[in-house]
């Protein structure tokens, strides 16, 4: 089986798609922001949360229905900065995964993946990284809202978060587009093999 990429290529390819891999399972995962409610474990994604209150009708009260899920509409997140996080840091982790996946067909197909190509799916990776730290960056701004307030003990504010805590996720979602930004693109530039020159 002939490959297109260089040894350096092989990494380049490897470490592509872990960070693919990091930055999608945080995004998905709803473990960005963690707090309590009612004497429960309540946490956030950017589009999914676990733990959140409905009126029970038989006792007349509220209570915490303990399971995770996304919200019922792109409305219902309780953000218009978490609206725009979900977006643009998808973009990046898609961008990142079809590098990613890219590069590690180059591993198996012939002539794949060239210098020059190497190099544009860098620039990918980088703008990739770039959306998702924008959107890592963006996230602290929705923790004024209500839902969010209301699992740190009223005291979360922009950049404040009150008695919650970041949770795995948001660290792995950056750490995926951090080492796609710095290490994947360097590495990106002495991926490809040299296309042959032919006569004809």
């Amino acid at each position: 089986m002939a490959s297109s990429l260089t040894c350096t290529g092989v990494i380049w390819a490897l470490v592509s798609l872990l960070s693919a891999a990091a930055s999608c399972v945080g995004f998905f995962m709803p473990y960005w922001l963690l707090g309590s409610q009612m004497d429960k474990a309540v946490s956030f994604g950017t589009f999914r949360r676990c733990s959140y209150p409905v009126r029970d009708e038989e006792r007349q009260a509220t209570v915490m229905l303990e399971q995770c899920g996304r919200y019922a509409s792109f409305q219902g997140i309780p953000s218009v900065e978490w609206r725009i996080c979900t977006v643009i840091t998808g973009v990046g982790c898609g961008l990142l995964l079809l590098v990613g996946l890219t590069a590690l067909m180059g591993c198996c197909i012939s002539e794949l993946i060239s210098r020059s190509i190497g190099r544009a799916a860098g620039g990918i990776q980088f703008l990739g990284g770039l959306l998702i730290g924008s959107g890592c960056a963006l996230y602290p701004l929705g923790w004024d809202s209500e839902e969010v307030r209301q699992t740190c003990n009223n005291s979360s504010d922009q950049f404040e978060l009150g008695s919650c805590q970041i949770g795995w996720a948001y660290y792995c979602t950056g750490a995926g587009a951090a080492s796609a930004m710095l290490l994947c693109t360097w590495l990106a530039c002495f991926a490809g093999k040299k296309q042959k020159q032919y006569p004809y």
